[in-house]
């Protein structure tokens, strides 16, 4: 009986330090496919370099609401946050964009020292004090676009490069054999104006601010303002080019062949005349004939924008793929018909929507889960598609791999605010957050 009441003893002693031998931390990654990372917290690095499997997790912070706005005046709350701010490369982007700003202001006339003073003045109050700048920097990228396309008029004609009248239809010739501008516009109709309109003439405005609050409600947190930064990075990048690569479009062709063009000549609202004699009501005459940009055939911006939507729409939505790619051969097709633009400003456009998307969703934009309906729904959020082949992602090492930054829902109320503007404006945002070297799961905050 004594040596049983022994055995019992001994079998009951567990050697020191099993509690913590036990802990997640010290255990083997899970697979990916089992892996759930909300429910281990944060654990101290490993000393050993050669296990990757042993990268910390992080726990997920709870969403944050409305009534986490900032609601502070003082400026020197913004100075206390530079201060601590850990900067990055990518935080050049705010010294371009400040850039852009004073330049459009400086060239806007009348000259008027104080009032573009105040101007500026008030541009850095908006930045500067707390509860404005939660809603007017996410979204600064649009708004200098804006600023930039309507200042651009201002820019004196004798610095600016000559208007090329024949290059966009010899690469039209060489690139597909013949002119489809002139080709889709030979024939016209009511009814396929109206078709051509509603593209063109609306969806253009009127589009991204729809997607951005489609995109708001249910794709994962954080993807508006990345859609946003796109959008706007994508716009200063295309007016930029018209500007510095002046070409004239179809419109110019068919009312003055292959003259040479000169500033200060007025635009056309080309087949959208139509629109406005349809309808008995001025809404493009006017606003083309005084474009400040009437020579910037090249990229079309219409085209990038529709590309540009479909390309995040169809990453959130993959079931709206078809639908996407018929609105954007649909608007493609518009912006021919109603002579106001080349195949190859299609070409360019579009090139450029691509690889701006393409960049952001290697780095920025947030993944989306597909078993989650709505933003609310998420725990956790992961960015960027870096992953790493030589890794075995069955061993839980992809998500890890993936950047890290916090989300504020201000930044997309914001951005849709910004796209109401920009819809009654122009019509024609990149990516650029800070991303820190420490790579793991983004959290919604």
């Amino acid at each position: 009986m004594q040596q049983i009441n022994t055995v019992v003893e001994t079998e009951t002693q567990l050697p020191l330090g099993w509690r913590e031998r036990l802990s997640p931390s010290k255990l083997k990654s899970i697979p990916g496919r089992y892996n759930l990372p909300r429910m281990f917290s944060r654990s101290s690095t490993s000393n050993n370099t050669n296990s990757r499997s042993k990268q910390p997790l992080r726990e997920p912070i709870p969403t944050r609401s409305i009534a986490a706005l900032q609601t502070s005046f003082k400026i020197t709350d913004t100075f206390k946050l530079l201060r601590t701010r850990r900067w990055s490369v990518l935080d050049v982007q705010q010294v371009i964009l400040a850039g852009f700003t004073i330049f459009s202001i400086w060239i806007i006339e009348p000259t008027a020292p104080l009032i573009k003073t105040l101007a500026a003045l008030g541009y850095l109050l908006l930045l500067f004090i707390p509860i404005t700048r939660q809603f007017f920097l996410p979204s600064w990228p649009i708004w200098t676009y804006l600023l930039y396309f309507f200042s651009s008029r201002f820019i004196p004609y004798d610095i600016r490069p000559d208007i090329f009248v024949k290059v966009l239809p010899a690469l039209e010739d060489i690139l597909y054999g013949t002119n489809f501008s002139n080709f889709f516009s030979q024939w016209t109709h009511p009814v396929l104006d109206v078709f051509a309109w509603f593209p063109y003439g609306l969806g253009h405005f009127g589009l991204p601010a729809i997607c951005s609050a489609i995109m708001f409600i249910f794709a994962a947190p954080g993807t508006v303002p990345m859609f946003a930064k796109s959008f706007g990075w994508m716009s200063v990048l295309g007016v930029s080019i018209q500007l510095f690569f002046p070409c004239t479009p179809p419109w110019y062709e068919r009312l003055h062949g292959l003259e040479p063009a000169k500033y200060g000549m007025q635009g056309s609202p080309a087949g959208l005349a139509r629109i406005d004699a349809l309808f008995g009501v001025d809404m493009y005459t006017t606003s083309f004939t005084t474009a400040p940009v009437p020579f910037g055939a090249f990229p079309s911006l219409h085209a990038a924008d529709a590309i540009l939507e479909a390309l995040f729409m169809s990453y959130c939505f993959p079931r709206l793929k078809a639908l996407c790619t018929f609105y954007v051969f649909w608007i493609c097709w518009a912006t021919m018909y109603l002579n106001h633009h080349y195949a190859v400003d299609l070409l360019g456009g579009g090139i450029i929507a691509y690889l701006i998307f393409t960049l952001v969703k290697k780095f920025w934009l947030p993944r989306q889960q597909p078993e989650k309906m709505y933003r609310w729904e998420y725990d956790y959020v992961e960015i960027g598609d870096t992953k790493n082949k030589a890794v075995d992602e069955e061993l839980g090492y992809g998500p890890i791999l993936t950047g890290k930054r916090s989300i504020d829902m201000a930044d997309e109320f914001t951005v849709l605010d910004s796209f109401m503007h920009s819809a009654s404006s122009s019509g024609s945002s990149s990516p650029a957050s800070s991303l820190r070297s420490d790579r793991s799961y983004r959290r919604v905050e």
